[in-house]
C-alpha cells in the first residue's frame, strides 16, 4: 500500500493507546513545523543526501556517522556517539531524526551552534548522553540485569509536572501527546511563576531557583556549557529490524477516504513511529468489533516512511496472540529483534550426518589423540543441554598438574560454505530466553553429536597444560582429541564438592558415573581445579583485571503451565568461578596461539576502555558523593570497588549500586579481524587486561568460536587455511557483535517479561531498596530482593510536598509525607544517594507493567 496519495493530520487522530508518536514538533523541529493545508502537500522530512555526497562530506569531515540511540522514556531525544568521546552529540525531535530507528547507523549533520543545547553546570542536568542499553561486556560481568535507559531529567529542576509517569513511560505507553507537549512547555523560557502556573498543579513542592548558566544564546557560553545538536541526513545502514510488535485501532475520522482502506498500527515501543496498515490485512471482523482486538498484539513491518507523511506505512505480519501472555509477547521480542527461530531448513539438515546411530570412523580417530580413559568431566547449569566444554585435573608424579580444557569439535560437522554454515554465520549465536533456548545450531548438533554429554565418545578440540599447583604454566599443547565424559556435573555438584572436600558422596547424591572412574577421583580432580583456579584469579586481579557482577534474575517455572513460580537472585559461586578462570585461560591461549600463525586473519575480541566523557561524569559524581574511587585502570577501579563500603550488612548493597553506576562508561567488548585494525595496541581487552583476547570456548552456541576453531585447526596443520579473506571475516565478526547485542537485549526482556508476570500473578511485592540516583522530582532505586531497578515518581506518593536541592554538590530530595492522622506532624524523609528505602512492586492496569511505591517511614524513632 502507497501512502503518498492519503495523509491526514495528526489532531484528527486520538492517539491510540500506547500512543507512539506522530513526527509532533519539539523545539528542535519548530522551523520545520507542517501547517496542514489542503491539496499542497509539504514535506515533514528533509530528502536524504546523494550517496556520494555524503562519502565526500564524511571524508571533509563536515558529517559525522554512528549508531543512533533513541531514548526509550523520551522518544523524541536520540544521539550519537561523538568520535572523539566526548558528549554524545544530541538529535532532538522526530524531525531532525529524519525516519531513522534505533540502532541505524546513520550520518548527521551539526546544526549552527545557537541551535545546540545549553548544559547546566551543576550535573543536575544527567540526560545529555545516550544511556546504552547495558553495555557491560560479559567477558567482565558473571551476569548483566537490564540497565535503566534515562538517567534523569534533563530538564530544568524548577518545574514539576503533576503527572504520574511510569518507569516505563515511553516504552509501554503513557499518552505521549502530553509528554511531548509537556516537554515543549518545559522548554519555554518562562519565568519561575510562569512555570509554576503553566504545569504544577496545585503544589507546595517548592524547589530552589536554578542555578545553570542565565544566557539563552549558546553562542555566548563556553563549549563546556553546550552539547551540540545535529539532524540525520542519510541512513548508512538499516540495523533495526523495522519489525515491532504494537496494538492495531481504527482512524478517528469515520468519513475520511483513508478510514475505508487503512488502519493505524500502534507500536508498544515508542521509538518506534506508528504506521498506516491496509485494512485487508486486518481480521475480517476487525472494522464491525474493534474493540475485540484492544488486547491483541500483532507484527507490523516498516515498509515505507515517506517524507510527507507524519507516519510511516506499515505491513502487518501477523497477529500474535493476547498482550502478557508469555508466547505472544516472546515472540513479539524475537521478531522485533530479528531472530531468526524458523525451523532448520532441509538443506541445512542434509550437512548432518544420515545413518545414526553415528559413530567416530576409525580413520578419524587416528589422526586424533586419545583422551577417553581420562577423567574428564562437564560442570554446567541444571539446565544445560549444549555441553560445550570439559575439564580434566591429573596430578603428575613430579607434584604439578596436568590440566585441560576440552571443546567440542563443532567444526568437524560445520563445514566452510555449506548450508549449515551459512544459516549458522547468520544466526552467529543460540538466544537465551528464560523458558528455552533459539539454537544457532540443528538439536542433533546442540543436543547430540556435539554436545560433551556422559558416557559418549565425542570429538574435540584440547588445550593442556602442565601448572604447578599455584596456576604457573610450563607447558602448553594444542590438539584434536577424542574424549568420553565421565560425568555431567552440576554447578552445584562441584560446589559440594568444594564446600565439603572430606565428605564421602555416596552414587545417589550424583548423577550416574562412569564405571572407568571413581567418584573420590571425580572429587580430587574438581578439588585440585579448585585450588588452581583460586591462584590464577587471585593472579588476574594483582595484574590488573576489572569485574563488574550485576544481580542476574533466574526464575523456578510450573512444568505444566511454563508460568514463573519463583523468582530468585543468581548466585554466583565458587564452582561457577572455577569453570570461568579455565575458560579464560583457554580463549587467552587460542588468541595467542591463532594471532601468532594468522596475523592477517585472526579473529580476536578486544574492550575498549570506558567512554572518556561518561567516565568524566561518574568521577565528579564520586566526589561530589565523598566516595574514594581510582579510576585510572581497570585495576584500580575493581580494587576500590572490592574495598568493602563499611562494614554494615549494606555495604553489599551499596556495592551493587557502584557496579551499577560503573557499567554505564564500560563499552562492549567487540569481535574484529587482525588485519583489519592496524593498531595493535587497540587488540587489548580492558576489563580483562590482558594484550589478546578471543572466543573458543563455547562454538555450539557462538559463531566467532567455530571460526576461531578453523583457524585453530589451520595454524596445527590439521586442516587447510581458512577460505575467508580478512574483510570477509571482519564483516562476519561485525554481523556477530550485532547479533551479540540483540541477543543480549532479547534476553533481558525476556527477563523483565516473566517479572512483570511474576508480579501480576504473586505481587505486591516488597523489598528494601536503595537509591542509586536522584532527580529534582524523582528518584532510582535498586530494588535489592529482585536486582531490578524502578524510578520512583514523587506526585505519585501521598506528599504534602517535596524539596530538591544540593548539599555541597550532592542531590538530595525531602519528601513531606500527609501525616496519617490529623493531629499528627508531617514526616520528613530525606532522600539520597545510598539511602535504604522500603519498596512495594504492584502490577499496573495494563498488561506487563508494574510501578514500585515508596512505603511510608515510620514514625517510631
Amino acid at each position: 500500500m502507497n501512502n503518498s496519495d492519503s495523509r491526514i493530520n495528526p489532531r484528527q487522530l486520538g492517539t491510540p493507546r500506547g500512543g507512539s508518536y506522530a513526527a509532533l514538533p519539539t523545539s528542535g523541529d519548530r522551523k520545520n513545523r507542517n501547517k496542514p493545508s489542503r491539496g499542497r502537500k509539504k514535506s515533514i522530512f528533509e530528502a536524504y543526501m546523494s550517496k556520494e555526497d555524503v562519502s565526500a562530506g564524511l571524508k571533509r569531515g563536515e558529517l559525522i556517522q554512528g549508531p543512533l540511540r533513541i531514548n526509550p522514556k523520551k522518544y523524541h531525544e536520540a544521539f550519537i556517539p561523538s568520535p572523539d568521546g566526548t558528549r554524545d552529540i544530541f538529535i532532538d525531535g522526530v524531525v531532525a531524526r529524519n525516519r531513522a530507528l534505533n540502532g541505524d547507523i546513520v550520518v548527521v549533520k551539526l546544526l549552527p551552534k545557537e541551535q545546540w543545547k545549553v548544559i547546566k553546570p551543576d550535573g543536575s542536568d544527567k540526560e545529555t548522553e545516550a544511556m546504552h542499553e547495558s553495555d557491560v561486556p560479559e567477558d567482565m560481568l558473571g551476569t548483566c540485569i537490564p540497565q535503566e535507559t534515562a538517567k534523569g531529567d534533563a530538564k530544568s529542576p524548577d518545574v514539576i509536572i503533576e503527572a504520574q509517569f511510569d518507569d516505563n513511560d515511553a516504552e509501554h505507553g503513557q499518552d505521549h501527546l502530553q509528554d511531548t507537549l509537556t516537554d515543549d512547555v518545559k522548554k519555554l523560557t518562562l519565568d519561575t511563576g510562569e512555570k509554576e502556573k503553566a504545569v504544577g498543579i496545585g503544589g507546595v513542592h517548592r524547589t530552589k531557583p536554578d542555578d545553570g548558566p542565565k544566557v539563552n544564546d549558546p553562542r555566548l557560553l563556553p563549549d563546556k556549557f553546550l552539547q551540540r545538536t545535529a539532524k540525520v541526513v542519510y541512513i548508512l545502514e538499516k540495523k533495526h529490524s523495522r519489525a515491532a510488535t504494537g496494538f492495531i485501532k481504527l482512524l478517528a475520522d469515520k468519513n475520511s477516504e483513508l478510514f475505508k482502506r487503512c488502519a493505524m498500527f500502534s507500536p508498544v515501543d515508542h521509538r518506534v513511529p506508528r504506521a498506516y496498515v491496509c485494512l485487508a490485512d486486518c481480521p475480517p471482523d476487525f472494522v464491525t468489533r474493534p474493540e475485540d482486538y484492544s488486547n491483541m498484539l500483532f507484527i507490523c513491518r516498516i515498509v515505507d516512511w515517506k517524507e510527507d507523511s507524519n507516519f510511516a506505512t506499515g505491513q502487518l505480519a501477523k497477529s500474535l496472540g493476547q498482550a502478557g501472555e508469555i508466547e505472544p509477547e516472546t515472540e513479539g521480542i524475537l521478531t522485533e529483534y530479528g531472530v531468526d527461530f524458523s525451523e532448520f531448513s532441509p538443506e541445512a539438515l542434509a550437512c548432518l550426518p544420515q545413518s545414526l546411530p553415528w559413530v567416530i570412523s576409525p580413520g578419524e580417530l587416528a589422526k586424533r589423540r586419545d583422551l577417553r580413559k581420562e577423567c574428564i568431566f562437564t560442570i554446567d547449569p541444571s539446565t544445560a543441554k549444549d555441553l560445550d566444554d570439559a575439564l580434566s585435573c591429573k596430578q603428575l608424579p613430579d607434584g604439578n598438574f596436568e590440566v585441560g580444557v576440552h571443546i567440542a569439535d563443532v567444526s568437524y560437522f560445520v563445514l566452510e560454505e555449506t548450508a549449515l554454515d551459512k544459516v549458522a554465520s547468520e544466526r552467529a549465536t543460540s538466544v537465551y530466553l528464560v523458558q528455552k533456548v533459539i539454537p544457532m545450531l540443528p538439536k542433533l548438533l546442540c543436543e547430540e553429536l556435539c554436545s560433551l554429554n556422559p558416557m559418549r565418545d565425542r570429538l574435540t578440540f584440547s588445550v593442556m597444560w602442565k601448572m604447578t599447583p599455584e596456576g604457573k604454566i610450563l607447558d602448553e599443547w594444542f590438539g584434536q582429541t577424542v574424549i568420553c565424559s565421565c560425568v555431567k556435573l552440576t554447578y552445584d555438584h562441584a560446589q559440594s564438592m568444594i564446600e565439603s572436600p572430606g565428605k564421602v558422596f555416596s552414587p545417589e547424591e550424583l548423577p550416574p558415573v562412569s564405571p572407568q572412574h571413581s567418584i573420590a577421583e571425580i572429587q580430587q580432580a574438581v578439588l585440585n581445579l579448585h585450588r588452581i583456579a583460586q591462584h590464577l584469579r587471585k593472579q588476574r586481579f594483582i595484574d590488573g583485571a576489572l569485574r563488574l557482577d550485576q544481580l542476574k534474575l533466574s526464575f523456578t517455572l510450573d512444568q505444566e503451565s511454563g508460568m514463573p513460580q519463583g523468582c530468585y537472585i543468581y548466585q554466583y559461586r565458587d564452582s561457577n568461578k572455577l569453570v570461568e578462570e579455565f575458560m579464560l585461560l583457554a580463549n587467552m591461549a587460542v588468541a595467542h596461539q591463532i594471532y601468532r600463525s594468522f596475523p592477517e586473519q585472526a579473529l580476536l575480541r578486544r574492550h575498549p576502555p570506558p567512554q572518556t566523557k561518561l567516565l568524566k561524569d561518574l568521577m565528579e559524581f564520586c566526589n561530589q558523593v565523598g566516595l574514594n574511587i581510582d579510576f585510572s585502570s581497570a585495576g584500580t577501579l575493581h580494587k576500590s570497588l572490592n574495598e568493602t563500603f563499611g562494614a554494615d550488612k549494606y555495604s553489599e548493597a551499596r556495592k551493587e549500586v557502584l557496579t551499577n553506576m560503573f557499567s554505564r562508561p564500560m563499552q562492549m567488548a567487540l569481535y574484529f579481524c587482525t588485519g583489519v585494525l592496524k593498531d595493535e595496541t587497540l587488540f587489548r581487552h580492558y576489563a580483562l587486561n590482558v594484550p589478546f583476547y578471543t572466543h573458543f570456548t563455547s562454538p555450539i552456541r557462538r559463531y566467532a568460536d567455530v571460526i576461531v576453531h578453523r583457524l585453530l585447526s589451520a595454524s596445527l596443520g590439521a586442516s587447510p587455511p581458512i577460505k575467508m579473506e580478512k574483510e570477509a571475516i571482519q564483516r562476519q565478526a561485525d554481523h556477530c557483535n550485532d547479533r551479540k547485542m540483540a541477543s543480549k537485549r532479547v534476553q533481558e526482556l525476556s527477563a523483565d517479561l516473566f517479572f512483570a508476570i511474576f508480579i501480576r500473578e504473586c505481587g505486591p511485592l516488597e523489598s528494601e531498596a536503595m537509591v542509586m540516583g536522584v532527580l529534582n522530582e524523582a528518584f532510582d532505586v535498586l530494588v535489592l530482593k529482585f536486582g531490578v531497578q524502578k524510578r520512583i515518581y514523587c506526585n505519585a506518593l501521598p506528599l504534602l510536598g517535596f524539596h530538591f536541592q544540593k548539599v555541597g554538590r550532592k542531590p538530595e530530595l525531602t519528601l513531606m509525607w500527609e501525616p496519617e492522622k490529623s493531629q499528627q506532624e508531617s514526616l520528613p524523609q530525606v532522600i539520597t544517594i545510598f539511602t535504604l528505602v522500603e519498596v512495594v512492586l504492584t502490577s499496573d492496569g495494563a498488561p506487563l507493567k508494574y510501578s514500585a511505591l515508596l512505603k511510608r517511614p515510620s514514625s517510631e524513632k
